[in-house]
């Protein structure tokens, strides 16, 4: 009983004090909110200054194809988003996934065949990462998007912005842990670097540097050399790791024959 008085006793003195210090909160977010607030609004201001660099509003209704690795990729952003890969397996059966709004569709040889969820998961994860980065940096405006300005750099005697960028949990992929880092060129808004680091299979770290880049129909396209790092590295060191030469070239990521399907209809 002593003990619920005590508690009692507590709690009022605490109201008490809220009452008398109704604005100290109000104080200590005024201080402090105009500075995350302005770090927000300077990285979402670099994020669709840099959309706008390689497409912009020419996103929106894209109707594209690309072969990626020896597949034929098409993506569709006119009512929502419409995304589809088209290879033949090990044993020449001709295979089909779709990726609409969501909602994904594997055909064999023509013929839809039921996947369990982990499968479903896996397909759709891989179609949906080769469109996310040959179509870098629009996805980058998804509302499980979390962008933070963490500071600027200079590489190869050009001024970066550099955009750290996180994902919620909901609508944020089966990935949605991995963390990003973007190089945005000051002048030209492009992004001529990216890395990022993953938990899955053991985990790993990765940068990649931009080259050939081109404009098709007022959208931008650029291959990448993709670099690892060894497991552990902070992102923000990768690029001076990379002109240090200390980075292991492991592949190239190129993007081939694209060609805007509206253009040609």
């Amino acid at each position: 009983m002593i003990k619920n008085f005590k508690i009692v006793i507590g709690l009022a003195c605490l109201t008490v004090l809220a009452c008398k210090n109704p604005n100290k909160k109000d104080e200590i977010n005024s201080k402090e909110n105009p500075v995350v607030e302005s770090q927000q609004e300077s990285a979402e201001a670099i994020i669709q200054n840099a959309i706008q660099a390689h497409g912009g509003t020419a996103y929106d209704t894209a109707n594209y194809e690309f072969v990626f690795r020896n597949k034929m990729y098409k993506f569709n952003n006119a009512n929502g988003f419409s995304y589809r890969v088209n290879f033949k397996d090990s044993i020449g059966n001709r295979i089909q996934d779709d990726l609409n709004n969501g909602s994904f569709i594997r055909t064999v040889n023509e013929k839809v065949v039921d996947l369990s969820e982990k499968d479903i998961a896996i397909h759709s994860n891989a179609l949906n990462s080769v469109i996310y980065f040959a179509t870098l940096p629009h996805k980058l405006n998804d509302t499980a998007v979390h962008k933070e300005l963490v500071g600027k750099t200079v590489i190869k005697d050009e001024d970066y912005d550099v955009v750290r960028v996180t994902f919620g949990k909901e609508g944020g992929g089966t990935d949605h842990d991995d963390i990003f880092m973007y190089w945005i060129n000051k002048q030209s808004h492009f992004v001529d670097y990216l890395a990022y680091s993953y938990s899955v299979n053991d985990g790993g770290v990765r940068f990649r540097s931009a080259y050939n880049p081109r404009t098709i129909d007022g959208i931008r396209f650029q291959d990448y050399i993709n670099w690892a790092a060894p497991v552990g590295t902070p992102l923000k060191d990768l690029p001076a790791m990379f002109e240090k030469n200390e980075l292991k070239e492991l592949s190239r990521i190129e993007t081939e024959k694209v060609r805007n399907l509206t253009a040609i209809e």
